[in-house]
């Protein structure tokens, strides 16, 4: 079975509600209510009062050790993904910080080549001037607000659709 991309905010409080009911939820079960409400996008979870206990619950476990992210087997999902930065501005490619002696492992900046002289007018300017004339500018690649992801595929269509989602306290 896979899971439908649910919008109904309702319908999820309803579905939270009756698994928080029974007594300490199972890993799938609690595996399942954070995928439903990390799912949760028109609110997000922090909008639905019945996704706060298992977020929390979720949130507060990723910082003791040997955390394992809990699973939704029912709908073939497991832990999630994670993109740190979002795209760079049109026009600019990824790049990366000199850190030392070698480059950063994420690409965290946004860079791109650009000219410097205005004064074109005056004819051509031999190879070094033209060189002098080219920069490298780099920005602060932007940080995802929702960094976490979960690809769930819509029984409906077929179709992947990802599902962005945040857990800041």
């Amino acid at each position: 079975m896979r899971l439908r991309a649910i919008s109904a905010c309702v319908i999820l409080e309803v579905v939270l509600s009756a698994a928080t009911l029974h007594a300490p939820v199972a890993a799938s079960e609690w595996g399942c209510e954070v995928l439903f409400c990390a799912s949760s996008s028109k609110p997000s979870w922090r909008g639905v009062s019945a996704c706060h206990p298992p977020m929390k619950r979720l949130i507060a476990a990723m910082n003791k050790p040997g955390f394992d992210w809990p699973a939704c087997p029912e709908a073939g999902t497991s832990r999630p993904g994670h993109e740190r930065y979002a795209a760079c501005p049109e026009g600019y490619r990824v790049g990366r910080r000199k850190d030392g002696d070698s480059l950063t492992q994420e690409g965290d900046l946004c860079v791109k080549t650009v000219s410097i002289c205005q004064d074109k007018a005056h004819g051509f300017y031999n190879s070094d001037r033209q060189r002098s004339c080219i920069q490298t500018i780099s920005i602060s690649r932007p940080l995802r607000l929702e960094p976490y992801y979960f690809d769930i595929e819509n029984d409906t269509s077929g179709q992947t659709e990802r599902h962005w989602f945040e857990l800041n306290r």
